[in-house]
C-alpha cells in the first residue's frame, strides 16, 4: 500500500543560527521519512539601524535570509503539518514569528488550517532562560488556528538527553553557541514523529484542510 504523501512547512526565526540548526535537521529527518518538505525563515521586524546595534545581527540575517524564503500564507494552506521554531526572548516567542502568525487572520477565518498538525522547538542561553514556556505559547495560536497540537513527549531516547515534552530545544548560552549533538537528535525525533502522526491522519482521511476549498 503506498503510503500517503505528507507536506510540511518548518518556519522559524534564527538571529544567531542556533533555531536555524535544529530547523535544518528536523527538515532532514522530515524528509528522510518521506514528506516533501518547506524551510522558511521569518523576516526581521527591527528597523536596520537598531539591527546594526547588535554585534552580527545584520550579516546573519542577510545570510540566512539568502538561504530561505519567508513564510508565506500559501506555505501555511499547502502544509499538512507545521513546525514553528524560536529563540526565548525574556520568556516569550521572537516578535518575527509572532508577525507571520498573526498575519494568518485570513487562515483562522476560514478555517483553512484545522486539522493540520502542529508542533514548536526553541532555544534559550541559559537553562531556566523560558525554551519550555515559549514552546507552550505557541500551543496558543495553534489552538486558535483549529492545529493538532502534537508535543513530542517521551516518545523516543532522545527526548530523555535532551530537548523537553513539549519539544525540541537546546539550552547554547552567551553569544553563539550552537546546539549539541543531543539536541539535533531530539529536534531530528520531532521530525520524523510529526512526520509520522501527520502520514497516519492523512491516511485516516482526518485531514479537513485537505478537502477544503477557498472562499
Amino acid at each position: 500500500m503506498t503510503e500517503p504523501h505528507v507536506r510540511m512547512l518548518i518556519v522559524f526565526y534564527s538571529r544567531t543560527g542556533t533555531i536555524e540548526a535544529l530547523a535544518r535537521v528536523a527538515a532532514e529527518a522530515a524528509r528522510e521519512a518521506g514528506a516533501e518538505v518547506r524551510l522558511r525563515r521569518a523576516r526581521e521586524v527591527a528597523s536596520v539601524e537598531d539591527m546594526a546595534k547588535v554585534e552580527g545581527w545584520l550579516d546573519e540575517a542577510h545570510r540566512q535570509n539568502a538561504l530561505y524564503p519567508a513564510p508565506t500564507d500559501e506555505d501555511a494552506e499547502w502544509a499538512d503539518a507545521i513546525l514553528f521554531g524560536t529563540p526565548s526572548y525574556f520568556g516569550a516567542p521572537a516578535t518575527e514569528l509572532k508577525n507571520y502568525l498573526d498575519r494568518l487572520g485570513p487562515q483562522w477565518k476560514r478555517g483553512a488550517l484545522s486539522g493540520k498538525v502542529g508542533g514548536a522547538f526553541a532555544a534559550a542561553s541559559w537553562p531556566h532562560g523560558g525554551s519550555e514556556v515559549v514552546t507552550l505559547a505557541l500551543y496558543a495560536p495553534m489552538a486558535h488556528l483549529g492545529m493538532v497540537i502534537l508535543p513530542t513527549g517521551y516518545t523516543d531516547d532522545a527526548m530523555l538527553e535532551a530537548g523537553s515534552p513539549y519539544g525540541a530545544s537546546a539550552i547554547v548560552g552567551a553569544g553563539k553557541g550552537q546546539p549539541r549533538p543531543e539536541d539535533l537528535d531530539a529536534a531530528r525525533h520531532q521530525g520524523r514523529h510529526t512526520v509520522a502522526i501527520t502520514r497516519a491522519l492523512v491516511r485516516a482521511n482526518e485531514m479537513p484542510s485537505r478537502n477544503r476549498t477557498s472562499d
